[in-house]
């Protein structure tokens, strides 16, 4: 029966709640702790609980790791050569107008469209400190601002991986036609997101302990480096990484492609973002680089502890016949459009990978497509954003996103449940309203 390990899975999540928002132990601990935990109430043999973990935890360090220390030294760079002061000033004075959350908002959409969250979290959450600390304004707005931000375009928007997956999932032949439906609903759920951003602004105190400085009107000094320069390290990976969206579109294949293919990979494209920032230091120190790389280390240690615990917790809960259990959902055709939501949210929220949930979703779907009335090329769209919003549904301590945003943004854990984890819970919620109202409304118009 499933029930029961779904009950495991409960138990589990109740006990890294628990573990880390009231006895406050460490995330690391109380993810390996809950694995095990799981492990035991799933009857799976020590030895296996073991290899489990082991793999899990690997997974995730392989796939993102670099990301985290490239990410986190680039940001380092950033940060001591004055290039966060520098883009920060530029950012306010284009979006003046806006309320600062929706800016961040903003830039996470533009830069989330071909860029793993992760990796663009981990770009742009020193940026984010800086614009917190210059402004006065309380960093948690920010953080899940810009968190939410990056979650609706990474689920809804191709070139990532995740839609592109469910269109070729799908047999969806108009590519386009998803691009175009997904940044509109991804638009509006990244303002879901800046609206809750707003509100926690008002309801927290600025916290942070250096001096006020109004970057609007800051002059920018000799020691400081042009805005192309410091954008470069951001802009490079993003658009490395696009490129290598497109050229796997290419139907032939030569020497010169799979050198493109190896250098806008997520890790290379990071790795030139890096060469780039070090161009950044006016200075002559020669300790600069060197310092900057050991608290650039130091800083991602933690981070990749937790998060390749997290993928340890995934590989226990992977061993579950949920897909199985989501099957016996498709008994009820007659919930059309929310068949892909529900699915995908039960996925997401119990294995943790909207992209695993986005795959493994599509491929359940594809045949009832008929049985739903979905099957046109307008339909698979609609499939794949009720599934798409399904999948943000919600983000938790089994993702690793959440620990990226909660250690990276400045946030604990307590903290990260009540605005990030509540703020994707917004977005999947109000997706699903705005996907179903532009359905009914596609299918009375048809």
């Amino acid at each position: 029966m499933i029930y029961p390990s779904l009950l495991s899975i409960l138990v589990s999540i109740v006990w890294i709640v628990f573990g880390t928002s009231r006895l406050k132990l460490n995330p690391f601990i109380v993810l390996l702790s809950a694995s095990l935990l799981l492990g035991f109430l799933l009857k799976i043999p020590i030895i296996e609980i073991l290899i489990l973990i082991k793999s899990g935890f690997l997974k995730i360090i392989e796939n993102i790791g670099l990301l985290i220390v490239f990410g986190t030294i680039i940001g380092v760079i950033l940060e001591k050569s004055n290039g966060t002061i520098v883009i920060a000033s530029n950012v306010l004075k284009y979006f003046s107008r806006l309320p600062l959350p929706f800016a961040v908002s903003i830039i996470g959409y533009i830069v989330s469209i071909p860029v793993f969250c992760d990796a663009a979290f981990v770009i742009l959450s020193r940026l984010n400190k800086t614009l917190a600390n210059q402004t006065k304004t309380p960093l948690v707005g920010l953080t899940v601002a810009l968190s939410t931000g990056l979650f609706a375009p990474h689920v809804l928007i191709p070139p990532t991986p995740g839609p592109l997956a469910a269109a070729s999932n799908l047999d969806l032949k108009n590519i386009f036609l998803l691009i175009a439906v997904g940044s509109i609903i991804g638009f509006v759920l990244i303002l879901v997101g800046a609206f809750f951003g707003n509100y926690l602004l008002k309801r927290n105190k600025y916290e942070g302990s250096e001096p006020h400085k109004n970057i609007l009107n800051k002059q920018i000094v000799n020691d400081h480096p042009k805005f192309i320069s410091a954008i470069l390290p951001i802009l490079l990976p993003i658009g490395l990484m696009s490129l290598g969206a497109l050229v796997k579109f290419i139907p032939f294949k030569n020497l010169f492609l799979e050198f493109i293919n190896l250098l806008t990979s997520p890790i290379s494209a990071l790795g030139v973002g890096l060469l780039f920032s070090l161009m950044l230091p006016k200075t002559k120190n020669k300790f600069f680089v060197i310092e900057s790389f050991k608290i650039g280390i130091k800083q991602a240690l933690p981070i990749l502890l937790i998060t390749g615990m997290g993928g340890a917790l995934g590989s226990i809960i992977q061993t579950i016949p949920i897909k199985d259990f989501a099957l016996h959902l498709t008994d009820f055709n007659t919930l059309g459009i929310l068949i892909p939501f529900g699915i995908a949210a039960l996925l997401k929220t119990a294995q943790g990978s909207s992209t695993v949930a986005i795959i493994t979703t599509s491929s359940i779907c594809f045949p009832l497509l008929p049985l739903l009335g979905l099957e046109s090329d307008m339909g698979k769209v609609w499939t794949i954003m009720s599934l798409g919003v399904g999948s943000m549904t919600v983000s938790h301590a089994n993702d690793s996103y959440f620990w990226i945003v909660s250690q990276m943004g400045g946030l604990d854990v307590k903290t990260a449940y009540k605005t990030h984890t509540l703020g994707t819970f917004f977005q999947g919620v109000i997706g699903l309203g705005v996907v179903f109202f532009c359905y009914s409304l596609w299918t009375f118009l048809n």
